[in-house]
């Protein structure tokens, strides 16, 4: 086997590329079994293995010990359970174009997605979704030009020469040919995950299908109050969108599983130090105010990120709530926020932590995949965890918010990037254009990503390569640019995997900022080097 091309993924991740998914799944045993100082994540896909460490240093190192790594084909035998049988209705949009495309035909295309076994090689996307290889590649089919905002819930698909079934309503660019009613990722199971890598599935068509009842779930009901025998915050309006966070889940990439966690982690590690909480404590993430929360016992608060502002009313009056302070709200009173005069989101952290339970190790909401505790709404009562009293609170500090966007000029904010990892499919104009021309962030932008425009005599970005690259591996910060030519920029609930090319990836001390951004605000790229972070006087070598 030829040496890995290892690439850079941002400053700390390494995106090995190899000669076949047996040598992939070799290396990746090797990683998990073997793992190298610092590694935090490791996930395999087509062609590459990515590797997610905590720091530049170990990055660094684990780039020189991976290249020495001997990562032959693993000896592993192929499942023997009986294959998982998936019943589809073959409805999809997209069956007529890839009969099309394929030249079977719409029945023909059936026949050879029911007419195989196929085999699970690795997982990503999102939870529960495992990338299928067939028996042979009579569907290998491209994914489409323009990715869908919203795929269906169990949306049988194909791109390349894989299928997949869509666990939950989510971005995607695949090819649909039909859906299936089966549970591809359920947390109440032993194993959550249908379809793990190395089994096998059997697709079978049927006519229609049989609904499964959803599990039970203990939810209360917003009609009976809930009683809590401690400290508590009640939300009345959760404002546009409030969520619960941490700082994320990290080593579930294998089950598709994000790290999620606050988009703008600075400024809720801001608000726990504020309030005198661990930094990991579950704070509040507010987009563009509009909440409103009332105090169940004596509390100790603290708000951070964009400024917005808040008063406090009781039954003496209002007052008037400092940001990046320590304040205290107390029994039975009421704290609004407004909307922010800059950024995007607001955290409210509050002393002893939301105390809300825990999914996979974090109190985090994933919109992604699902996992963690819903979005807040009005009447959710949210605990307050008991109080480290070997902690004190903090004392007030500045704004952790670019300058250029705190004091609201016209200026464009400035994020570093590190080029690559797959910056050589673009030409050389697009390559200059990257970071030669202001961009502006769309209304269409979320916690998934920061979507980009361009501004006056701004273009879109051109490949040089125009084949399809098999799904890999793709980090927060990443730059992936679709058939659009206007990049993505990945936050803390992107996919964990996916199939167009990341031509450069947000430095993680500059992602806080990208978090910041409301729709509107241009955007100007540095290019820096991802083992010292010093602006590139010329092009990186691979």
């Amino acid at each position: 086997m030829s040496s890995p091309d290892i690439r850079w993924a941002g400053p700390r991740a390494l995106l090995i590329e190899l000669d076949s998914l047996e040598h992939v799944l070799a290396l990746h045993a090797q990683l998990l079994e073997h793992p190298p100082a610092g590694q935090v994540d490791v996930l395999a896909a087509a062609r590459t293995v990515l590797a997610v460490f905590d720091s530049r240093a170990n990055a660094q190192a684990a780039r020189a010990a991976v290249a020495l790594l001997d990562s032959g084909p693993s000896t592993d035998g192929a499942s023997s359970a009986d294959p998982v049988r998936i019943e589809v209705v073959y409805d999809g949009e997209d069956l007529a174009e890839v009969g099309r495309i394929t030249g079977l035909g719409a029945d023909g295309v059936v026949a050879a997605h029911t007419g195989q076994l196929w085999t699970a090689a690795f997982g990503g996307f999102a939870p529960g979704f495992a990338y299928l290889v067939g028996e042979n590649e009579s569907l290998n089919v491209p994914r489409r030009s323009s990715p869908r905002t919203s795929v269906p819930a169990g949306s049988v698909a194909l791109a390349g020469n894989f299928s997949a079934v869509y666990p939950r309503s989510s971005p995607g660019g695949w090819q649909l040919i039909g859906r299936t009613a089966a549970r591809m990722w359920d947390l109440d199971r032993d194993q959550p995950a249908l379809v793990r890598p190395g089994r096998t599935v059997q697709y079978v068509a049927v006519r229609e299908l049989v609904e499964l009842a959803e599990p039970a779930k203990d939810v209360q009901s917003p009609d009976e109050p809930e009683e809590h025998a401690g400290p508590a915050l009640e939300v009345v309006i959760p404002g546009p969108q409030s969520l619960i966070q941490d700082l994320g889940r990290a080593g579930y990439r294998d089950l598709g599983v994000s790290a999620a966690g606050a988009a703008d982690t600075a400024s809720a590690r801001q608000a726990n130090r504020l309030a005198g909480n661990p930094p990991g404590d579950a704070v509040i993430e507010n987009v563009f105010g509009g909440l409103t929360v009332r105090a169940r016992g004596e509390l100790t608060a603290a708000l951070s990120g964009a400024p917005a502002p808040a008063e406090i009313e009781s039954k003496h009056g209002t007052r008037p709530v400092p940001m990046y302070a320590p304040f205290a709200l107390h029994d039975g009173e009421f704290l609004r926020l407004d909307r922010p005069t800059a950024g995007l989101r607001t955290y409210l952290a509050v002393r002893g932590g939301i105390n809300v339970p825990a999914a996979l190790g974090s109190r985090s909401t994933d919109l992604m995949s699902g996992i963690g505790p819903e979005p807040l709404a009005d009447g959710t009562v949210l605990p307050v965890g008991e109080v480290d009293r070997g902690r004190i609170v903090g004392d007030p500090e500045p704004s952790t918010l670019p300058a250029d966007l705190a004091a609201g000029t016209d200026q464009p904010v400035v994020l570093r990037i590190t080029t690559g990892p797959r910056d050589d499919w673009f030409t050389p104009e697009s390559r200059e254009a990257l970071t030669a021309q202001t961009w502006s962030v769309t209304p269409e932008s979320n916690r998934i990503g920061v979507r980009l425009g361009t501004t006056g005599t701004g273009a879109a970005l051109e490949r040089s390569r125009t084949e399809e690259l098999p799904s890999e591996g793709v980090v927060a910060g990443s730059l992936q640019v679709p058939p659009s030519g206007l990049p993505v920029l990945f936050l803390a609930d992107h996919p964990v995997t996916g199939g167009y090319p990341v031509i450069g990836a947000v430095i993680p001390e500059d992602l806080p900022a990208a978090a910041q951004l409301p729709p509107g605000t241009p955007l100007r790229f540095v290019a820096v080097d991802p083992e010292t972070l010093q602006p590139l006087t010329s092009a990186p070598s691979l």
